[in-house]
């Protein structure tokens, strides 16, 4: 079944290109598919449509596939096209002609617009939950090893004193600039498209503002042209916020694989969170940080995807945006996952003991004693090369008490105030 079947058939190879993946796909935005078409149902009534009696039908159908879809029993096979094909013929098999007026003031192009909003609305905020949880396992972990040591580095040698609390809550306050990009990934689809048809309106009196309330969407998307080129722009938006947050998850796990190391040893995890090698007895492997790394790094990928298939379509629809909708929602699955993998996984590091004193680390705090030596008296510079000729001489011996007091310091790490900066 077709939404547009209008009795020719079509070549198969041509229904085949063109239909592709969207039966597997559209299972994912079923359920929006009938919370859409609920509120359009109540609305064709209130404009005197629909009866109250056939109303109270198409609700109580569509209750029936909803039931289908939450048990998993809701399937899309090979005769419909896509979901939205689906539901109305399953509507019209149960109901008969009241069925088949469900589709009425409606288009296919804003019955996927308004699903797809839906479901992004929805998934953004889980995103954002989940995003929350590890940023308030890292800050518990800061707490927890706020006297740990970490040596710092700059172009990957020797630097400044760092430690465990500042690393971990480095992390944690970067997601939240990754959560100010997710809530206006939120805002951007929080516009209610359903309406704009074909993107061009319709001459039924339909109300808008009714299905808005309906659906719980904060606005209207009014003009129905800009509807219609949301599609496309909505993609972009979002993909820059799950790249944002997965740029961070990415350099975190790049991090944890670097640390874990033998040539840094800073942190390893128990046995059974890592992997081994089929000739190297002695391995073990942080995969689950290399493959979040990777995925990460593909979903940073999605952005530019998004970009180059809309980027110069003019306005209207295109059979191009059906494009957009796979790999959208793989990549939502997959940064819930991740974010998912994550939080189990960060709360079972073990941190290792680091021994500042060892002639690794023993450049460490030259920093920290140049600006004793300032405080002392010395300009910054005599500082600079007392401590610079000490180094080169080999008569260089570091004084590790120098404390770091300024907020966001290794000494000062304000967690409290982190926290209380976590966006709504």
């Amino acid at each position: 079944m077709k939404l547009w079947d209008k009795g020719i058939s079509i070549d198969k190879k041509i229904e085949q290109f063109t239909v592709g993946n969207d039966r597997e796909i559209d299972i994912h935005i079923a359920k929006y598919d009938i919370i859409a078409s609920k509120a359009h149902a109540k609305m064709l009534q209130k404009i005197g449509i629909l009866t109250v009696e056939e109303l109270e039908q198409l609700l109580g159908g569509l209750d029936v596939l909803s039931a289908q879809i939450e048990a998993g029993s809701f399937e899309i096979d090979s005769q419909f096209e896509d979901v939205h094909s689906k539901i109305e013929f399953e509507l019209t098999k149960s109901l008969g002609d009241v069925g088949k007026k469900i589709h009425t003031a409606r288009s296919r192009n804003d019955q996927v617009l308004v699903a797809l909003h839906l479901y992004y609305k929805e998934n953004l905020s889980l995103v954002k939950e989940k995003t929350q949880t590890l940023f308030e396992t890292l800050l518990s972990l800061a707490e927890k090893y706020k006297d740990k040591v970490l040596p710092g580095y700059t172009h990957l040698q020797v630097a400044m004193p760092s430690s465990f609390g500042l690393w971990f809550s480095a992390y944690a306050e970067l997601m939240i600039d990754d959560v100010y990009l997710l809530n206006a990934a939120i805002k951007t689809v929080d516009q209610n498209p359903l309406g704009s048809a074909a993107g061009y309106g319709s001459s039924f009196p339909i109300d808008r503002e009714f299905t808005t309330k309906e659906m719980a969407f904060s606005t209207l998307k009014y003009n129905v042209v800009a509807a219609q080129m949301g599609r496309g722009k909505n993609e972009r938006t979002i993909a820059a916020g799950l790249g944002g947050l997965c740029n961070t998850l990415s350099r975190f796990a790049m991090d944890i694989c670097l640390y874990m190391s033998q040539n840094f040893g800073f942190v390893t995890f128990p046995d059974e969170l890592t992997t081994g090698s089929s000739i190297m007895p002695h391995k073990k492997n942080p995969d689950v940080f290399e493959l979040i790394r990777g995925k990460c790094n593909k979903i940073q990928a999605l952005q530019t995807e998004m970009i180059l298939i809309t980027n110069n379509l003019p306005s209207g629809y295109h059979r191009d945006f059906q494009l957009l909708k796979e790999n959208m929602i793989a990549a939502f699955e997959e940064t819930k996952d991740i974010l998912d993998i994550f939080n189990f996984s960060i709360q079972q590091i073990i941190v290792k003991d680091i021994d500042v004193h060892s002639n690794l680390y023993k450049y460490l705090f030259t920093v920290d004693n140049i600006n004793s030596l300032v405080v002392e008296g010395q300009t910054f510079r005599e500082a600079y090369q007392e401590i610079g000729g000490q180094v080169q001489d080999g008569t260089y011996v570091p004084d590790i008490s120098k404390k770091h007091t300024h907020e966001g310091s290794i000494h000062n790490l304000c967690l409290d105030k982190i926290k209380a900066k976590f966006p709504n």
